[in-house]
């Protein structure tokens, strides 16, 4: 199976240029945006659902009350912005994003929406200091990143829908299977409720499900990694129980639910698999999974995809989680490298139980550092992917610079629109 590859530059030769003038006028603001970006962003918000209470049935309200989907809309409006001569240098993250949008079904009428009211936003923040050439201006350059957004995602709806298997909008799937594989993960085995064939999809990508949960006034929309590996008659998706209060975080209600709430036979809406962050399959080079907690779910389904279609390719595969009793699928690891002569599993324990010290049921103590892959691994050479916790994928990447591995043999799953690992 091979990666998709999307020529998106093609879309910018068609994309109309800013006027010089209000482009000066973009780039002088730049900075005072970028100072008061969270605070224009979250008014957006309140002001978006004021006005369109509808659309709290696309946006996840969870990172709205934590303040992360305010940050990651002011990092990307900034982003897109400070590059609008030339948006080439963050195709990456406008296909990231672009890719999520068409995973949870946006659409090109809901863009000018958008705009009035981040425009608003900046008209109350910035006060008087926002003059009408201001905000024209960026009424202009919101409208030209629009463009872009509105007709990349047009060919994700059209390549998603008319390939075998593939569909538009929610479709509905069955829980075939629901599987307990820790104190904390459980896993959901779905199949199409029609019966038809499933798309293939590159190891690596995610799917949208829809949740109506009762009370609730609004549709919850979660994206999970599959973790299983195309080709089979089902999709698998393995859910971590978000229930403890960590750093001001609420609850994932969504998490909770499905765990307690959703059995084998109930119906779950989900949107076709989407994603940028995947396996290279046409490379044969090795392949480093680096994992914590449940970010080893995109690992797995890459994984047992390599092990299927290219059994020579070495694999190592390293997992880190706080010990065993929130240890998925470390049986299902263990019988593929043991039957496997190509894959090395390890596994890291942040703080292993007395349990697991008398068994040894670990191979290290503490974090994945540098060092701890020096040991591991032969050489810096191959291909690394890894996903986590943003603190658990910040350390590692920062491992990788430091061991001199090329930029370009390092792939990462971040749940953010324009995420940087490099910064503090």
């Amino acid at each position: 199976m091979t990666a998709r590859k999307y020529v998106w530059e093609d879309i910018l030769k068609t994309v109309k240029k800013l006027d010089p003038e209000k482009l000066e006028i973009v780039k002088a603001t730049l900075p005072v945006v970028l100072e008061h970006g969270e605070a224009i962003t979250t008014r957006f918000y309140e002001r978006l659902f004021e006005n369109h209470p509808e659309l709290k049935n696309v946006f996840n309200l969870t990172h709205q009350k934590t303040g992360h989907q305010p940050k990651a809309l002011a990092n990307a409006v900034y982003a897109a912005a400070a590059n609008i001569e030339d948006m080439s240098a963050i195709m990456p993250a406008l296909e990231r994003i672009g890719q999520k949008h068409r995973s949870l079904q946006i659409k090109p009428e809901q863009y000018p929406i958008v705009g009035e009211n981040l425009l608003g936003a900046i008209k109350e923040i910035l006060g008087e200091a926002a003059t009408p050439e201001i905000i024209d201006a960026w009424a202009d350059a919101y409208t030209i990143i629009a463009d872009v957004f509105i007709k990349m995602e047009g060919i994700l709806y059209k390549t998603t829908e008319s390939a075998p298997g593939g569909w538009g909008g929610f479709k509905d799937f069955v829980i075939d299977k629901k599987v307990r594989e820790s104190d904390v993960i459980t896993s959901f085995y779905l199949k199409p409720k029609d019966g038809n064939e499933l798309p293939l999809f590159i190891p690596g990508q995610y799917i949208t499900i829809k949740v109506d949960i009762e009370q609730e006034e609004f549709t919850h929309l979660r994206q999970y990694s599959l973790s299983d590996r195309p080709g089979l008659d089902y999709f698998r998706i393995s859910v971590k129980r978000e229930d403890a209060l960590e750093e001001g975080y609420p609850k994932g209600v969504v998490s909770t639910d499905l765990h307690e709430l959703f059995n084998e036979g109930d119906t779950i809406p989900i949107t076709a698999p989407a994603g940028d962050f995947y396996l290279d399959m046409e490379s044969r080079a090795p392949v480093i999974l680096i994992s914590g907690g449940v970010g080893q779910t995109p690992m797995l389904s890459m994984l047992n995809t390599i092990i299927h279609e290219q059994p020579d390719r070495k694999v190592y595969y390293i997992h880190a989680a706080m010990n065993s009793t929130v240890h998925a699928f470390k049986e299902d690891v263990k019988k593929v490298s043991s039957e496997h002569e190509n894959v090395k599993a390890f596994t890291f324990y942040q703080t292993p139980t007395d349990e697991d010290k008398v068994s040894h049921n670990f191979d290290e103590e503490g974090y994945i550092t540098l060092p701890a892959l020096q040991k591991i691994l032969p050489s810096n050479e191959g291909n690394f992917y890894f996903c986590g916790p943003e603190p658990f994928m910040k350390a590692i990447n920062k491992a990788l610079k430091q061991w001199d591995v090329p930029a370009e043999n390092i792939h990462y799953e971040f749940f953010g629109s324009f995420g940087n690992l490099d910064s503090d």
